[in-house]
């Protein structure tokens, strides 16, 4: 008997029932096929679509390789589980993850692929917002290197004194523009996403951002870890109206993980982050790279070091 070698994680697939629709840095989306029943039409109203993580790890606007083995499902598991988490926050998964087979038929479009189980998730399609809704707890990353220029964040004035990896008084809320694949997400003020979305949805946004960073950063601290800042993704479901949070949640490459118990010891910036996420991968490219042409291959060390950090913190946080 011979087997069949699964696709790699890192690049699209061909699935049954499933047409490719978009590939960006990380995730692959796939919409349902064509119908070609009555059956199949009533499902396809329904508009969903299969969100896939791929293996892919980006740093610096660009796809990276190799990829890190097993990411994809790291990635969905942790997404899933916050999700749980956020029971009160609309979300655009459909419930459990099971499009409902028409009456008196066999047709399943929309179950979750056995060549994707596991790194998929099956969701309701939403009306996205062109903005990232960042919101930062703590002192780092690109926040840090303009506080040292001008002691803001985003334009947002702070107090004198504070060091690389700090606790900010509050978090912040710092919206980015959603670029365009292959172009830099740009910063903007708050009154740049009422210009974008009108006022009622960006103070909506800004709300919902500061509220589910708040319980997150709780849970993530009862585990031992710091929720160091993130950004979520918000869209309007077309079925309610209602806004909804999309995309990928609270993952390690949305967001920046730190061991709480490192932080809270360290003497220095760098083992006060002990980090949980794919800083490992910016550190080595920004001591081997300059950001012109090709990036280098990832060495394999620091493949299995990010995928071993990955892992510790689903592992830390689910169990």
């Amino acid at each position: 008997m011979t087997h069949e070698t699964p696709p790699p994680a890192s690049v699209a697939v061909d699935l049954p029932g499933w047409t490719h629709s978009y590939s960006g840095k990380v995730r692959d989306l796939y919409v349902p096929d064509a119908p070609s029943s009555a059956a199949a039409a009533k499902l396809s109203a329904l508009d969903r679509v299969l969100v896939v993580a791929s293996d892919r790890v980006s740093a610096f606007d660009h796809v990276l390789e190799p990829g890190i083995p097993g990411k994809g499902e790291l990635l969905t598991t942790l997404s899933l589980w916050w999700f749980d988490r956020l029971a009160d926050v609309p979300n655009h998964l459909v419930a459990d993850h099971v499009m409902s087979k028409d009456a008196g038929t066999e047709h399943t479009v929309g179950l979750i692929p056995a060549a994707v189980a596991g790194r998929a998730m099956l969701c309701k399609r939403l009306a996205m917002f062109p903005i990232e809704c960042v919101v930062r707890g703590y002192l780092t990353g690109s926040g840090w290197k303009e506080y040292q220029v001008s002691q803001t964040v985003c334009g947002i004035p702070l107090p004198a004194g504070l060091t690389n990896g700090d606790r900010l008084p509050e978090p912040l809320y710092t919206p980015a523009w959603k670029a365009p694949l292959g172009e830099h997400d740009e910063n903007i003020s708050f009154e740049r996403t009422v210009e974008l979305v009108g006022a009622d949805v960006a103070a909506a946004l800004r709300d919902a951002s500061l509220s589910i960073f708040r319980a997150a950063s709780a849970i993530a601290e009862s585990a031992g870890v710091i929720l160091a800042d993130t950004k979520f993704e918000f869209g309007t479901d077309p079925e309610t109206g209602v806004i909804t949070l999309g995309d990928e949640v609270l993952t390690s490459d949305s967001s920046r993980y730190w061991d709480a118990a490192a932080w809270q010891n360290g003497t220095t910036p760098e083992a006060r982050m002990a980090s949980f996420d794919k800083q490992i991968v910016r550190d080595w490219l920004a001591a081997n790279w300059d950001q012109t042409g090709t990036p280098p291959l990832l060495p394999t060390h620091i493949v299995k070091q990010t995928a071993a950090r990955y892992r510790e913190l689903l592992e830390r946080l689910t169990e």
